[in-house]
């Protein structure tokens, strides 16, 4: 029978002969950590904790005490006075029972552990990454928001520290939103390097607080610098086929399925999850006898052997019981819980994880369906498992034939089930009577306060970029959208530069025609007095030469404002609502900056239609003007020819210094605009208004040829034809993508490829001049090869690579793969 209990032998000399995984410290890390192998394409070990209850039984008494021991090491620390100041903060899913065990320890600090299921109704006091997690994004859902905004120390849980990477995002993200003097990172093993301790303590000094760390045990692992090839070599050698994991109905095993009645006290939270103040901590202890006495009631006669077994972020409630249990009956009594991370199963008494069941999510995840997993448990011996989810995860699949409970009862002859409900918030926040008034510069972006007011929250002070390799691989691998992060903002070269003003000097008065020619239009279309929005960013600089243009020609001062819109999530809902309350909908007029194949101006019309049907004003027409429409997608245009406007050369520098628009659950809630940061640090690099200027200076005399080309477009026939799409269809086929989402036509689209993509190749019109002299001077910088095509639609068209698209986007917004 196997066995997760390893006689004897550590449970990491199984990874460390075979891995050269080392844990570099005192003799106690290796009676508290085990090793183990993840499929993980971000690490390749696994620090098994014996005490922490997640993947190894363990008894609660022993759990619960390592949590209560920090606690109290914590309240010395900081001694009475700030003790009695302090709120405790634990991470999800290993975590949340540890960090509660350390509010105990505390004894008056209120309790929050961060969540990755979004509840309805309750808006996100925060959010961060926990980027070598398998599962990343963490949202905190306060049900009290002022529970995070005060100034007294706040306590870090967590039950590892290896890099701090996960606690420096968290501080950085609360710091910015309430300041505060004091932090204390707490853990049951502190596993830095060297230059990860001098990291945090850099970053305290930077931030003007004090961080300190409390911990059992500390140490350092040594990787060899070949361990994630390795260890991706040696999960593949040892990873057996999946076996037919059948339910006890199927094999004729004797495991019995029971429900148990708790009785859990009326609105008592299950967990930390919305808060959990000392007067619940004061109910739960009240409770606890006679909810230990029922579970002990249903207990078969005679089980000498009983786990109690947590669901994923439901830790605190299971071990509670669990230890209640242990002192209400004779039997020997097991804490672990379900957990979301695949890990690599071994029976060798040297590894620490010895059985693996599988089975399928039950609590309906905001993630999607997916495998989640009880380590340890199969071959363990339990006479009986009692299993402990909230009501929110008591759903068909926890009981179909492939579900938990089946899987249980195929290696226990008992299981019962003891269900406790899951907290729902009394106060849910209602929306704003009045949504925030406009963002405007100088405060948030280098254009005049009376040239745009930006619909969005401010994030700069959110730590949102990465490397571009290693955003692309967080895209591809867990199927992340592409709003949910920024890229590194492109520094051109000098010679980049030089371009980018000699083709500013060629093009001024080209693009200065079509700015009027295109307002014209929506003056004598759409309204006398138009409300511009612009779509954030490309469609802003856009917006404020044709409120220019207006000002100029008409003598008109029109409201201008930048909204955010987002591939496959639509257009910001909150943005429309706060313009229909100020303007009439009917006068509004969106515009943006160029259509490649019109994969926004289909989003943009479903959006509104959207919008609509889910009760929003109605009125908005979802007709973008654009200063170019070389896709034919549009009827409302400056010109239909594929030209480089030089607002396309560059990111946030020739846009007001503000980034693309962010869309991610953990920092735009329900009532909240989406959000960008604005680039203060990039002022010296700034050319927005000196692009703007260089336009507008060329009004003048572009008056006439204005007057003309408008009014030979109002006769005109400018219905969409669409005929951009048709020709990206017909490329893709041509090259042997076979995704048109990989086919980005026109100056504009190419240009962001090579600055933001993945690119494969370049296709560019034969004889097409200085319009492409800076797509070639990119293509050769990051070594495209650019082929020209005779008869091409556009001018060119960038290719981004079928096969190696990891932060390539199609028209959904999330990665394209091979």
């Amino acid at each position: 029978m196997n066995k997760a209990v390893n006689d004897g032998v550590w449970s990491g000399a199984w990874v460390a002969e075979r891995l050269g995984v080392e844990l570099v410290g005192g003799a106690e890390l290796t009676g508290l950590l085990g090793l183990a192998l993840r499929r993980n394409p971000k690490r390749a070990h696994l620090l098994v904790s014996h005490v922490l209850g997640k993947h190894v039984p363990q008894s609660p008494a022993v759990v619960y005490g390592h949590g209560l021991d920090l606690g109290r090491r914590v309240r010395e620390l900081l001694g009475e006075r700030e003790a009695a100041r302090a709120v405790v903060l634990g991470y999800a899913e290993t975590a949340t029972g540890l960090g509660h065990s350390v509010a105990d320890g505390l004894g008056t600090a209120p309790y929050l552990h961060s969540t990755r299921r979004p509840v309805p109704g309750v808006a996100p006091a925060g959010g961060f990454e926990e980027s070598h997690s398998h599962a990343t994004s963490h949202l905190l859902l306060p049900e009290d928001p002022a529970l995070l905004a005060g100034d007294g120390p706040l306590v870090l849980v967590d039950d590892e520290f290896s890099t701090g990477n996960t606690v420096l995002n968290t501080i950085r993200d609360l710091h910015a939103r309430h300041p505060r003097e004091r932090y204390v990172v707490v853990a049951l093993v502190d596993m830095r390097s060297p230059a990860d301790t001098a990291r945090l303590t850099d970053f305290a000094e930077r931030i003007g607080a004090r961080i300190d760390l409390v911990a059992t045990a500390s140490g350092t692992v040594r990787l060899p610098e070949d361990v994630l090839r390795r260890g991706r070599e040696l999960v593949a050698r040892h990873e057996q086929p999946p076996a037919p994991q059948t339910g006890a109905a199927e094999t004729g095993a004797a495991g019995r399925i029971a429900r148990v009645a708790l009785d859990w006290p009326a609105g008592l939270p299950d967990g930390g999850r919305h808060g959990f103040t000392p007067a619940h901590r004061q109910r739960l202890e009240r409770a606890l006898p006679a909810l230990a006495g029922r579970l002990a009631g249903a207990l078969p006669a005679g089980a000498r052997r009983v786990l109690v077994l947590g669901c994923e972020e439901l830790m605190y409630a299971p071990l509670r019981l669990a230890h209640a249990l242990e002192a209400a009956t004779d039997a020997e009594v097991r804490y672990s819980t379900t957990t979301r991370s695949p890990v690599l199963a071994v029976d060798d008494p040297g590894y620490a994880i010895r059985t693996r069941l599988v089975f399928p999510a039950h609590d309906d995840p905001a993630d999607g369906p997916g495998e989640r997993y009880a380590y340890n448990v199969a071959g363990a011996g339990f006479d009986a498992v009692v299993a402990v989810v909230d009501s929110a995860a008591d759903t068909p699949a926890l009981h179909a034939p492939e579900g938990l409970l089946a899987r249980l009862a195929a290696h226990t002859p008992h299981v019962l089930l003891a269900v406790v409900p899951s907290h729902v918030p009394a106060r849910t926040l209602e929306r704003p009577a009045m949504l925030p008034e406009p963002l405007r510069g100088p405060a948030f972006s280098s254009y005049a306060p009376e040239e745009v007011g930006w619909l969005l929250q401010d994030l700069s002070d959110v730590t949102l970029e990465a490397p571009t390799e290693e955003r692309e691989e967080a895209i591809q691998s867990g199927g992340a959208h592409y709003a949910e992060s920024l890229p590194v903002e492109y520094q051109p070269s000098a010679r980049y530069q030089e371009l980018f003003h000699a083709a500013l000097e060629t093009s001024a008065a080209r693009i200065a025609r079509a700015v009027g020619a295109v307002t014209e239009l929506v003056l004598a279309e759409r309204s006398p007095r138009p409300v511009l929005v612009s779509l954030a960013r490309a469609g802003t600089p856009v917006g404020v030469l044709m409120r220019r243009w207006a000002a100029f020609r008409h003598g008109l001062e029109l409201p201008h404002y930048a909204v955010s819109i987002v591939r496959g999530r639509g257009i910001d809902a909150n943005a429309l609502r706060w313009l229909a309350a100020h303007h009439d909908p009917a006068d509004v007029v969106f515009v943006d900056g160029w259509t490649g194949k019109g994969a926004i101006t289909r989003e943009l019309a479903e959006a509104i239609e959207e919008f609509e049907a889910k009760g929003g004003a109605r009125g908005f027409d979802a007709e973008i003007a654009v200063l170019a429409d070389p896709g034919a997608c549009v009827r409302t245009y400056g010109t239909r020819e594929d030209f480089l406007i030089p607002s396309a050369c560059l990111n946030s520098t020739v846009s007001g210094l503000v980034s693309r628009t962010v869309l991610r659950a953990d920092l735009v809630g329900p009532d909240d605009y989406h959000g960008a940061k604005f680039y203060r640090e990039l002022a010296g690099a700034d050319v927005s208004n000196a692009f703007l200027d260089a336009v507008a200076a060329r009004f003048p005399e572009v008056a006439d040829a204005v007057d003309t080309a408008a009014k030979d477009l109002l006769s005109a026939d400018r219905a969409p034809t669409w005929a951009g799409w048709a020709a990206v269809e017909r490329i893709s086929e041509e090259y042997g993508i076979h995704d048109v989402n990989l086919v980005k036509p026109g100056v504009g689209e190419t240009t962001r490829v090579l600055l933001r993509r993945v690119p494969w190749k370049i296709l560019a019109r034969t004889g097409a001049g200085a319009d492409l002299d800076h797509v070639r001077l990119l293509a050769e910088q990051r070594g495209v090869p650019v082929e020209e095509v005779d008869g091409l639609a556009y001018t060119c068209v960038g290719l981004i690579h079928p096969r190696y698209t990891r932060g390539a986007t199609g028209a959904d917004g999330r990665a394209v793969g091979a």
